[in-house]
């Protein structure tokens, strides 16, 4: 009987390691994950802070067996904030380090140059930072969509910009957008979310990368009467709105997209800044367990500058975004796409993240983990971003999970 015992056994081990060669894949390689953002540049606090949030998710991952008893790795590439150079990290990613899947992008634009090649290769791809609304919808005329999102789109975003404006009050608002995809799809999500209330915008103004001055910008809006300024673009160029604002004197509340969190927004704005509110999926406080770990770690780990992480949202859901991948492939019992593509769009396990519990965060047909009930709102104070509303504080991430009515 033992004998008989021992004998299915090496027949078992002998099939197993058959499939293994079959797939060309052998139970030490690792199963490489893609990681591309811009590292270098003015949108480098969302891209760095994203690729060392995918760095911690990856090394504790590894530390528990990894998955499918490999190793994890992270192939990061630094797409620069450019389209063609997306395109090319794509490419080098899909055909010769031949990833299983792919996490980052930080600029719309990128997302939309490059994604196309993963569709084309059946290859999932998670966005864990760019918002614009278009992203998951690129493949919809298609029976099968590669392309996934752990971050809130400027659908859920632009909506509740208006509301915290007239909830305050303001309703002679101007909007100021960057000309990148970004900006114009945002300013076009906030035009119809004022419509929505029968508003419209005394002032929209539009402005370059790397510009420096937004007087003229600045003063149509106060020429206007904008009794608050709604933006959407990066930290650089968000800080020159709020310099622009002390240097005519003229101080009116600016509440814009995530992206007002950033450390190049905070530090380059500095007291002009104060004040300013944006929608966040998390803010660097520890207010339950699992953040508070999050935090430490990444602190410990990576020793940002007065241990502010530059880019809190882009750090958590940058984390995030692995350990969905990860419970995908374990459930499919695969790293192939189409399987991991389908375990994605029915995970059947909760997966414990830092933004959020993530329960059946994705369909067939909706490939979008965050809805409305889960951003709260953040304000910068003294240098950080807080939350706006202490009832937001006390919000646990154990009881803030998706709700597929609140779209």
């Amino acid at each position: 009987m033992i004998h008989g015992f021992k004998l299915f056994a090496g027949v078992a081990t002998l099939a197993a390691s058959l499939t293994l060669v079959a797939s060309g894949a052998s139970a030490a390689d690792p199963i490489k994950i893609g990681v591309a953002g811009p590292f270098t540049g003015g949108s480098s606090s969302m891209g760095v802070s994203m690729r060392d949030g995918v760095r911690l998710a990856v090394e504790e991952i590894n530390k528990g067996g990894g998955v499918l008893g490999r190793p994890l790795q992270a192939v990061e590439r630094d797409d620069e904030a450019k389209n063609e150079r997306g395109v090319q990290i794509a490419e080098e990613l899909i055909n010769k380090e031949k990833v299983a899947a792919t996490v980052g992008y930080a600029n719309t634009g990128v997302a939309l140059a490059s994604q196309r090649f993963y569709q084309e290769a059946r290859i999932p791809v998670m966005n864990n930072v760019a918002t614009g609304s278009v992203i998951t919808k690129q493949f919809t005329d298609q029976s099968e969509n590669y392309i996934f999102r752990n971050a809130a789109n400027d659908s859920i975003q632009a909506p509740m910009i208006v509301d915290e404006a007239v909830k305050r009050g303001f309703k002679k608002v101007a909007i100021l957008a960057d000309s990148t995809n970004y900006g114009q799809l945002g300013k076009a999500d906030l035009e119809k979310a004022l419509e929505g209330k029968g508003l419209k915008a005394v002032a929209v103004e539009k402005f370059n990368i790397k510009d420096v001055d937004m007087t003229p910008q600045l003063l149509k809006a106060k020429e206007a009467g904008a009794d608050a300024v709604l933006t959407y673009g990066i930290g650089p160029e968000l800080a020159q709105i709020a310099n622009g604002m002390t240097k005519l004197g003229w101080k009116v509340p600016i509440v814009g997209s995530w992206t007002l969190s950033m450390s190049n927004y905070i530090d380059n704005s500095g007291p002009g800044g104060e004040g300013a509110r944006m929608p966040q999926t998390f803010i660097q406080e520890g207010n339950t367990p699992k953040r508070k770990a999050f935090i430490d770690a990444y602190l410990k780990e990576f020793k940002p500058k007065n241990d502010r992480i530059d880019s809190p949202v882009s750090a958590a859901q940058g984390y995030d975004s692995v350990y969905l991948l990860a419970a995908a492939m374990k459930q499919a019992g695969s790293t192939d796409g189409p399987k991991v593509k389908a375990a994605l769009e029915a995970l059947s396990t909760k997966v414990d993240g830092v933004v959020m519990t993530y329960d059946k965060p994705f369909t067939k047909d909706d490939h979008e983990a965050i809805t409305s009930n889960i951003p709260v709102f953040g304000e910068v104070k003294g240098g950080k971003v807080i939350y706006a509303y202490q009832d937001d504080m006390k919000k646990g991430a154990e009881v803030r999970i998706k709700d597929a009515a609140k779209k």
